[in-house]
């Protein structure tokens, strides 16, 4: 007898009560095709007919997104690939808050129309008090494009030219200002710029004086560069972008720029990215002078540019809620590193895999604070075991010959999850 025949048919299949409640949580299409795969499987005899439903089940994503959770363990905080910042437990609360209806531009007290993510506005407003207005938009380079679209399109924007960096992914900030259709007069040289090269510059034509904080490089040796403060005596809006989103002055990076000080220097507005220092979703953050804020929030970009119900829960969780993960990973003390690292690699010794616990240096990443080193500690294994763990969805990083999985950005309580991945390989 062909046993083929005896291949369940689709809707006896999808009955089972498993795949009837995957199919709640990811779609007719995507189990179905799970039941389909499963079949042809067992036309080819590769399983028996009556395990159709059990390798449909099997094949099943945990979830209907293809995005994976990883761990990392590659010793950068802010790992762009891997997203930036990973979400506080108050921030991922809050998305699920928003992932039904809101009241995001509605207010439950008239009924009436409401300004859009008030509450979020207002705990950035909170957090930088010394902005006359803040506004978001989706990323920071859209919080830079909004600002030069709405206020010099057509017109001058003056900029050092050590200053004109490129962001990532081979996005350039001259041509991300050119295409606003602003006109850039670089001033200055790589390595030094001075306040008379700005004043030279200055025409009527003039929009804005920009600074920008080359975030991802560091210049050394014979150099100099015009600090806000000064640049602020010139009579014209300085625009600040900070790029990595620290709000105030922070200890652990001291040379890392903020919003506060930005603006208390003068600036007129400051940009910067959410999902950096911040902590926070991606986003664009955009602080300072009442008027010029209104100009940028009213003009027609704006509304192309503006950040979702999701976002706006998220970032409101983070300026309110507690420390994030990214400060968490940041103020990690190298002595406790040890202490896991040392434990994890014993651990894995006693299962017969060759393990050592090394001293090594993280980073903050993300574009800031390129020459900060995070002493920390790492688990040093066979680098052979680098591919079968990424599979695992464990991210380390291979140096001098080994695999370092270092601790600094994984939460203690990962550790078992570590250990558990790394014996059965």
């Amino acid at each position: 007898m062909d046993r083929r025949r005896e291949v369940p048919r689709t809707d006896a299949v999808l009955a089972d009560p498993r795949l009837v409640t995957a199919t709640t949580m990811l779609g007719r299409a995507l189990v179905k095709g799970a039941v389909t795969h499963a079949q042809e499987r067992a036309r080819r005899g590769e399983i028996a007919p009556e395990a159709v439903a059990d390798a449909a089940v099997a094949a099943l994503p945990s979830r209907a997104t293809t995005l994976t959770p990883v761990i990392n363990a590659t010793g950068v905080v802010l790992h762009t690939n891997l997203g930036r910042a990973p979400l506080s437990a108050a921030a991922i609360d809050a998305l699920h808050a928003a992932a039904g209806h809101t009241d995001v531009e509605f207010d439950l007290a008239t009924g009436n129309r409401a300004r859009r993510g008030r509450g979020t506005l207002d705990a950035l407003a909170a957090a930088v008090p010394d902005a006359e207005a803040v506004h978001v938009v989706n990323n920071g380079a859209a919080a830079l494009a909004l600002a030069a679209t709405a206020l010099a399109a057509g017109r001058h924007i003056v900029v050092s030219r050590g200053e004109l960096i490129e962001i990532g992914d081979g996005f350039r900030l001259p041509e991300l200002l050119q295409a606003t259709g602003a006109r850039l007069r670089e001033v200055g040289t790589t390595n030094r710029t001075a306040l008379a090269d700005y004043e030279r510059a200055i025409d009527p034509d003039t929009a804005f004086l920009l600074k920008v904080h080359p975030a991802n490089f560091a210049i050394k040796g014979f150099t100099s560069a015009v600090p806000t403060r000064e640049l602020a005596t010139l009579g014209l809006p300085v625009v600040v972008d900070i790029g990595s989103g620290l709000l105030n002055p922070e200890p652990l990076l001291p040379d890392e720029p903020d919003a506060t000080s930005a603006i208390n220097d003068g600036a007129a507005l400051v940009t910067a990215s959410g999902d950096k220092l911040l902590g926070g979703p991606q986003a664009g953050l955009i602080l300072g002078r009442a008027d010029l804020v209104e100009r940028l929030r009213r003009h027609p970009l704006a509304r192309a540019l503006r950040v979702d119900k999701l976002t706006l829960a998220a970032l409101e969780a983070t300026l309110r809620g507690p420390e994030s993960p990214t400060w968490q990973a940041l103020r990690r003390h190298p002595d406790r590193l040890r202490e896991r690292a040392g434990a994890l690699a014993e651990r894995l010794r006693e299962h017969g895999i060759t393990a050592e616990a090394v001293g090594t240096v993280s980073v903050v990443g993300g574009g800031g604070a390129p020459e900060v080193e995070l002493p920390s500690w790492a688990v040093a294994l066979d680098p052979a075991l680098a591919e079968p763990l990424r599979a695992k969805a464990i991210v380390g990083r291979v140096e001098r010959g080994r695999l370092l999985l270092d601790l600094r950005c994984v939460p203690p309580g990962l550790d078992d999850a570590v250990y558990a991945a790394v014996a059965k390989d």
